[in-house]
């Protein structure tokens, strides 16, 4: 609330005394709404609510000022998180950033926790207090330097497996999709690698040390210039899904805001790129092949 906890007290007081009720019960832990404050409860709702549909209807963006707390998974970082970045600076100019890149489980424990107003990441949040919305997915490739001769032919998950696998942290959807493949196929002895960071992964793909399975926009530039190869493989590679999580509250309507910028950031690169390095949602773009289901 960007308020210390006395600035916060004092306001309290000074409702309970306007309205001549008390509001809060003060136990030495915690505090809880009276009977009175119950029945209040909804009429601050809307009176906030209220006040944010005039914000959005007649405001003025470029006056909105504070603090914007958003966290990204690298993935986005690497690919559009700048054009967002551009938007909100357009749309709100008075407006402080705090971006925080960590892994997904990270992020979404810290929108839960309140530390984090809103972010990109691949998996949704749990929580009655959250709201989630899926922008799209980028679709996934192995890949593997140029030098290792093996971008002509397709690859059984046998092949795949003699050489060092190099993938996201445990738990991500990446690896939880390699570790279930090898596992099918009963490649028991192969060697993955973790790695947090996702411009480690493409750098030490791009040296030779092992292939990966990583989104395909993430590495355009290094495919394009000749760096990495994609890999053929004979089995279906998954989507990576991204998701916008926020935390929903009478006056969330700038974490809201922020949400439909990054959907139409999404949507601008799924145009800009094809449907090879990102797709959104069925009825978010007019371009063909844009189809996520399956990756959900």
């Amino acid at each position: 609330m960007h308020a210390t906890q006395a600035a916060i007290s004092s306001r309290i007081s000074a409702l309970e005394l306007e309205l001549g009720v008390k509001l809060f019960e003060r136990g030495p832990r915690d505090i809880t709404l009276t009977q009175d404050g119950t029945k209040a409860l909804p009429y601050a709702e809307q009176i906030v609510q209220i006040s944010r549909t005039m914000l959005e209807s007649v405001g003025d963006r470029k006056k909105i000022g504070g603090i914007l707390r958003l966290g990204a998974i690298e993935v986005v970082i690497h690919t559009w998180l700048l054009e967002l970045l551009k938007r909100i600076r357009e749309e709100y100019p008075s407006l402080t950033l705090e971006l925080t890149s960590d892994t997904s489980a990270n992020l979404s424990a810290q929108v839960s926790s309140g530390h984090l107003d809103a972010a990109l990441l691949s998996t949704p949040v749990n929580g009655a207090d959250v709201d989630n919305a899926m922008l799209g997915s980028f679709p996934m490739s192995w890949i593997g330097s140029p030098g290792l001769g093996i971008s002509t032919q397709i690859l059984t998950e046998a092949q795949l497996a003699a050489f060092q696998i190099v993938s996201f942290p445990r738990h991500s959807r990446p690896h939880a999709y390699i570790t279930g493949l090898f596992s099918a196929a009963g490649e028991n002895q192969v060697q993955i690698n973790c790695f947090s960071s996702a411009a480690a992964i493409s750098k030490l793909v791009v040296d030779g040390f092992g292939i990966a399975a990583v989104p395909t926009a993430f590495v355009q530039h290094e495919i394009e210039n000749g760096q990495l190869h994609v890999l053929q493989v004979a089995h279906r590679i998954p989507t990576f899904p991204i998701v916008v999580s926020y935390r929903r509250s009478p006056d969330s309507f700038l974490p809201e805001s922020i949400a439909r910028l990054a959907r139409a950031i999404m949507i601008d690169f799924s145009l800009q790129h094809g449907p090879a390095y990102a797709l959104v949602p069925e009825g978010d773009s007019s371009a063909s092949g844009n189809d996520i289901s399956a990756s959900l």
